[in-house]
């Protein structure tokens, strides 16, 4: 349960960079850095989640389900 309530946090923050990135380019007019620290904050949380699942699925605390032979 801590493992999935970790997952939808760090995909909150993803979307929040991501719409924060919109506004700065939006209030910026693309001349300013706050767009690309904030696109690149979202490639790092990206980044996090990514290694998160598969941690996740190495260790059994994800466990694929669905696939039917």
């Amino acid at each position: 349960m801590l493992f999935k309530g970790i997952v939808l946090v760090l995909l909150g923050l993803i979307f929040l960079s991501l719409t924060s990135a919109l506004g700065f380019l939006v209030r910026d007019r693309g001349q300013g850095e706050r767009t690309v620290r904030a696109l690149t904050l979202r490639i790092g949380l990206s980044v996090a989640l990514f290694a998160l699942l598969m941690l996740g699925f190495a260790t059994g605390l994800i466990e694929p389900h669905g696939i039917t032979p």
